[in-house]
């Protein structure tokens, strides 16, 4: 079974030194760190303190004992991600982890010298069965039914990445009225497994624009698309703008923060990695100048640029046209309500949007915002 040994280095009769001690430990302690943010939500933690209390009782256990530090662990995050969800509400089955650098004598009780190790505890029973098959969220579910006597199904998540066929692409790709980012993508690609949930990400964050379709192909089964495009490596983005349907290579780096930068700077959208609406979405530059002369304007004087705003947005295509029109309302607001809405306005939408609100309603709320805030 492939896995690391521990610390093998050390086997060495010459590696004593103070210094390689040490570290080794810094290494430690940087790994710990840096995976404390990736492993499962899901998975029940045990440790010395409640391990006793946990396992050998009224459940079956499965526990995966692990080191933060070690690759194989940390390529096995997800998949045993799926499996805890999948058994979060269980009642008889319980999926748990071990961190072998914190609790010494747990993994050494249970003979564990690589990771990770993966072992099962009968319902009532502290004398584990070595799990020896293949480190799969579907075949440790497998696992866990066959033990455990359940008949549980692997947890699936929606998934806002729209995926694309030989059948579909050029419908989807090729429509002028949208911009669509597209994943080219091998299931045997190990970089293109690590970096599907960044992806995932990325199309969350994009779900409420209409313009934007965030879409990926599995370039390995179709491959007259993937020679069309010229595509000789996985996972490989290529944008495909309204108006550039031969589509350009997406050549940054591929974390959350990046790719939404560049899809905001490409196709003209204002939002964050976590999907909401920044501080310039709505805003419209052409009518900066109408927007100045009306606040600075008399009572007297507004109807008249407003009439001057009405003929500017009437030119308007595409987002900005919808976004003029809320211009327009918000500007007869501030005449019919006085000089005081804007701000007033402005500071009930930013209360509004401290509150618990869905994701559409934040979207309006933060847009009537921005724009206020420049009749304010």
């Amino acid at each position: 079974m492939a896995g690391v040994q521990l610390f093998p280095e050390l086997l060495d009769p010459g590696v004593h030194s103070t210094f390689m001690m040490a570290l080794v430990a810094i290494i430690m302690g940087l790994f710990l760190f840096q995976s404390s943010f990736a492993e499962e939500d899901d998975a029940f933690v045990l440790t010395q303190d409640n391990f006793e209390n946990e396992v050998g009782h009224d459940r079956g256990v499965l526990i995966k004992f692990y080191a933060p530090w070690c690759g194989h662990c940390k390529k096995l995050v997800p998949e045993y991600e799926k499996l805890a969800a999948t058994f979060k509400k269980s009642k008889s089955v319980l999926i748990a982890k071990v961190d072998c650098d914190a609790d010494k004598s747990i993994c050494s009780k249970y003979g564990v010298s690589v990771y990770p190790t993966i072992k099962w505890f009968p319902q009532g029973s502290l004398e584990p069965i070595r799990y020896e098959g293949a480190k799969t969220a579907e075949a440790l579910v497998g696992f866990v039914n066959m033990k455990g006597g359940t008949n549980v199904k692997i947890a699936t998540t929606p998934s806002d990445v729209v995926p694309l066929t030989l059948f579909n692409f050029d419908k989807i790709v090729l429509d002028k009225t949208k911009h669509v980012l597209v994943e080219f993508y091998a299931p045997w690609c190990k970089h293109c497994k690590a970096f599907a949930p960044t992806y995932e990400k990325v199309a969350t964050a994009f779900k409420l624009e209409e313009d934007v379709v965030i879409a990926s192909i599995d370039g390995d089964m179709y491959k007259d698309v993937t020679t069309k495009y010229e595509i000789t490596s996985y996972p490989k983005l290529k944008l495909f703008r309204k108006s550039n349907k031969a589509g350009e290579v997406y050549e940054g780096a591929r974390n959350l923060d990046d790719i939404v930068s560049y899809i905001n700077e490409k196709c003209g959208t204002n939002r964050d990695g976590q999907g909401r609406l920044t501080s310039k979405a709505g805003i419209v530059a052409s009518l900066d100048k109408l927007v100045k002369k009306f606040v600075n304007a008399g009572d007297n004087d507004k109807k008249a640029i407003y009439s001057q705003l009405e003929e500017e947005v009437e030119d308007l295509e595409g987002s900005d046209a919808r976004y003029g029109k809320l211009y327009l309302k918000l500007a007869k607001n501030c005449m019919e309500k006085g000089k005081e809405y804007a701000k007033n306005e402005v500071q009930r939408l930013e209360r509004m949007l401290e509150k618990s609100i869905n994701p559409t309603k934040t979207d309006e709320f933060t847009l009537k915002k921005n724009i206020l805030s420049l009749f304010a």
